[in-house]
């Protein structure tokens, strides 16, 4: 007989609109054990299958949650979010002193609001869910199998009628799948999922059901609302924008955090729940993807995997793919060695230190869009888009350079044989005036610079050599917010950037480190910036310890350049 040994969720706190999942241990007839996976489900296993059920325990009081705070009783409530017509799961705070901690993240989410408003010109729009905070967070109740933000179950409309009545407790089912997504009318509920073997034939049981109670769930967290700059008017090179004609497009550059790394030991403020990739998953989506709404982005860069890995998305409408180039960085060491270290245990040294698992992906595209550039006539536009990862730690700067310059001969390559416009994306570990971040922004790195100090191996020899050949010095997109202009919304983001370095204060932040590693660089001579994703205020992150956090599901913030063709420069 098929019973059921033993049943685990995902997640013990379970999060409006973030899936929970149950893991199934399982014992066949003939005594061994194994776990059950989406297969069983569908057809029997030795005569038997499982059937699921989720419960929301309804008899018990729901609980008002800070949103904020999520762990935390509600004890206070804006009452003009409520008037807002917005759900009211996101007007609740713990104490005044959260209130008045969260005011300039809670006010910003008001402007957004006012700002969908404004551009919807449809109130009832404002109450339908289009203000980015989700699907799942619709105020009205959704009915499973028609919603297609969730996958509770099918059949069923959501409320049912009572399915259970245990030592006073009335429990409603909610769901009748192995996983389910909390909805806003679950929160401050506990859930019950239960599961149970059933012989297919007879439909009777087989031993007893096995139940899992969730603790109460919480709201999800919203993240800060970032809007588009518009930059457009000067750019880095003082060009005037007269023709707003030429063929735009927008790119992603955003380190996603891989799940290998997002522990509980590495990032102990962080609350388990909210480190698991199943929540992370859909909250990483939710951001990302409001964040491409902005604007239709054609390219999305990001890494992430269990070893190092970039990934590179484009629109196939808007871009066509000519070519891919993969570097790995493990490969070159070898031949560099053979050269510095000729002896086996000096090799192995060597390799040692320049044996990491750091990757670049390079990919030359086609715009297929409108470009009203003036072009010579059968002359193809053309786009390379690099995106890397460089080594992280920085006692070995040699390393991190060495992967750059590496990175950057092989673009060179690429311009030689082909009139191209270049972004250069990613996470590169390096922060500004650093000589990776010094080679890339000014095209060279002084003989002089003190990170050159750090060459044990002599990889970085000889140091005049250290340079690269592209056309002209690749630009950072993020510097166009320190050009002088009278623009209110330009001057708020000067007040996030480093004026010294004409870079953001930060990209990353966590307990130990607060600073900017994450670059997009494009080639000033046949592109240009036309708007920017705003910076992140690092008043937002005061109550958090770090990132990543219930809001924002990285370490990293997320970066989004706007680009317009120019004209080529004559070279």
């Amino acid at each position: 007989m098929l019973s059921v040994v033993k049943v685990n969720l995902s997640s013990k706190v379970p999060v409006v609109g973030s899936e929970v999942s149950a893991s199934i241990l399982w014992r066949l007839p003939n005594g061994s054990i194994r776990n059950e996976d989406d297969s069983v489900g569908l057809r029997p296993i030795h005569g038997y299958h499982f059937v699921y059920k989720w419960y929301r325990l309804k008899s018990d009081k729901a609980v008002a949650v800070c949103y904020v705070h999520s762990s935390e009783q509600a004890t206070l409530q804006c009452l003009a979010w409520v008037k807002a017509k917005i759900p009211v799961v996101y007007s609740y705070h713990c104490s005044s002193r959260c209130f008045s901690e969260s005011w300039e993240y809670h006010h910003a989410l008001h402007e957004r609001v006012a700002f969908t408003l404004n551009e919807n010109g449809n109130e009832e729009e404002e109450t339908s869910g289009k203000f980015d905070f989700g699907s799942s967070l619709s105020s009205s109740k959704p009915s499973i199998g028609q919603n297609p933000g969730l996958n509770n179950g099918s059949s069923h409309l959501y409320p049912t009628a009572i399915a259970e009545r245990n030592n006073g407790a009335t429990w409603l089912e909610v769901g009748c799948s192995k996983t389910y997504t909390p909805t806003v009318d679950d929160i401050g509920h506990i859930l019950k999922f239960d599961c149970l073997g059933v012989n297919a034939k007879t439909k009777v049981a087989a031993g007893d059901t096995k139940t899992f109670l969730t603790s109460r769930v919480q709201s999800a967290p919203i993240p800060s609302p970032r809007c588009l700059i518009s930059v457009s008017k000067v750019d880095v090179t003082g060009r005037l924008d007269f023709d707003s004609s030429s063929g735009t497009f927008t790119v992603l550059s955003y380190n996603i955090l891989s799940d290998v790394y997002a522990t509980s030991e590495l990032y102990s403020y962080c609350p388990s729940w909210a480190l698991s990739w199943l929540y992370r998953r859909q909250n990483l989506l939710r951001e990302i993807l409001g964040s491409l709404q902005k604007k239709t982005t054609e390219v999305c860069n990001g890494n992430a995997s269990a070893i190092d890995g970039c990934v590179t998305f484009f629109r196939k409408d808007k871009l066509a793919h000519v070519k891919k180039y993969e570097v790995e960085f493990n490969k070159a060491p070898q031949s560099v060695t053979d050269q510095i270290a000729p002896g086996a245990t000096q090799k192995r040294t060597a390799l040692d230190r320049m044996l990491k698992d750091n990757i670049a992906l390079i990919a030359v595209l086609e715009p297929k869009f409108s470009n009203h550039v003036a072009d010579p006539p059968g002359k193809k536009r053309l786009l390379c888009v690099a995106n890397t990862h460089i080594h992280v730690h920085q006692d070995l700067m040699d390393v991190k350079l060495w992967q750059v310059q590496t990175l950057l001969r092989g673009l060179e390559k690429i311009t030689v044989s082909a009139d191209i416009s270049m972004l250069v994306c990613g996470d590169f570990n390096s922060t500004p005036g650093s000589t990776p971040h010094t080679l890339l922004a000014t095209g060279k790195v002084d003989q002089m610079h003190p990170d050159l100090v750090i060459d044990p191996l002599g990889i970085l020899h000889p140091t005049n050599n250290l340079r690269h050949q592209l056309p002209l010095p690749l630009v950072s997109a993020y510097s166009s917010f320190a050009i002088p202009t009278a623009d209110p919304g330009i001057e708020k983001q000067k007040t996030r950037m480093d004026l010294k370095t004409n870079e953001p204060f930060f990209t990353n932040c966590t307990r130990d480190f607060l600073g900017t590693v994450d670059y997009i660089f494009y080639s000033a001579d046949s592109l240009m910036v036309e708007s920017l994703l705003e910076l992140v205020d690092v008043g937002c992150l005061q109550r958090e310890t770090g990132l990543p956090s219930p809001a924002c599901s990285s370490d990293h913030i997320a970066l989004l350049a706007e680009f317009r063709f120019m004209p080529r420069m004559r070279r």
